[in-house]
């Protein structure tokens, strides 16, 4: 990535942005699967890609989420799995929980929220499959999604990383992902993805500060919009307070609201159009 003067416009250097940005926010695809039944696979061809599987398991009654959704797209170029997100109220009033209970994580390291490691239980031995069939000529491989949905792509970046070191994600694209695993994780996932991935944040989004720290930690590298809709590469303490109060109070009849406005898909897919 390079960024220009004070890093708030950032430009992609290679393919790196069309492989998140072009599925997730440039064609929509994670916003289509908010729409139950509506196969990935029907618009592949208009996305550049000659192969698409679609992923969806039920929960149980116990779960707050009811449902995991995926696909994998591939071309002669590049794979892309893309996780769906959902309700912005549901997965806040979800995970404001203190007591939530984590699960061991990926190749033993460290711990993971224990609903995102169930969620990406239910489909992820078929996704692994469908990245393995799919990526047949060395193409590089990419992994996004968009609030539960950057959790899952994350996990799953990191998952079939260290179970299969020789599968190296080329990216990771999340965008107002909460946090997903503990600090044993977050370093070694840091460490070995380095450079490849990029945490979009805007403003106020509530879920990206979910769950409550310190159990639960961010992984690198956060790319911030600020409440003008700038995208800044690296922003101090004080300078994001500041301007977090300027987005919160930006609307005086209903500040509250702030931190579900800042998170629905569309503010996102409409913040990446503006910078890239």
């Amino acid at each position: 990535m390079e960024a220009n003067g004070d890093g708030a416009r950032i430009r992609p250097r290679g393919d790196r942005l069309p492989a998140a940005a072009r599925v997730l926010a440039g064609q929509g695809g994670e916003a289509r699967l908010r729409r139950r039944g509506d196969d990935p696979g029907d618009h592949a061809g208009e996305w550049g890609f000659d192969r698409c599987e679609y992923f969806h398991a039920e929960l149980d009654e116990s779960f707050p989420i009811e449902d995991t959704q995926a696909f994998a797209a591939g071309s002669d170029k590049m794979v892309i799995v893309a996780f769906r997100g959902t309700e912005p109220k549901k997965i806040k009033d979800w995970l404001s929980d203190t007591n939530t209970l984590a699960a061991p994580g990926p190749a033993g390291k460290g711990l993971v929220h224990l609903g995102f490691s169930r969620a990406l239980d239910s489909i992820y031995p078929r996704v692994r499959d469908a990245v393995q069939r799919f990526r047949n000529d060395d193409q590089s491989l990419w992994f996004t999604g968009h609030s539960l949905g950057g959790a899952l792509a994350m996990l799953a970046s990191a998952r079939i990383f260290f179970e299969d070191p020789q599968l190296l994600p080329d990216g990771v694209y999340t965008f107002g992902q909460p946090r997903t695993c503990d600090r044993l994780l977050a370093g070694p996932y840091n460490e070995a993805l380095a450079a490849r991935v990029f945490r979009f944040v805007n403003n106020n989004d509530v879920v990206p500060q979910l769950p409550p720290e310190p159990v639960f930690h961010h992984v690198d590298d956060v790319r911030y919009f600020d409440s003008s809709g700038k995208l800044h590469e690296k922003i101090t303490f004080t300078a994001g307070l500041t301007d977090k109060f300027k987005g919160f109070t930006g609307d005086a009849f209903a500040p509250a609201a702030d931190g579900i406005r800042d998170h629905m898909i569309d503010r996102y897919v409409e913040l990446i159009q503006k910078n890239f």
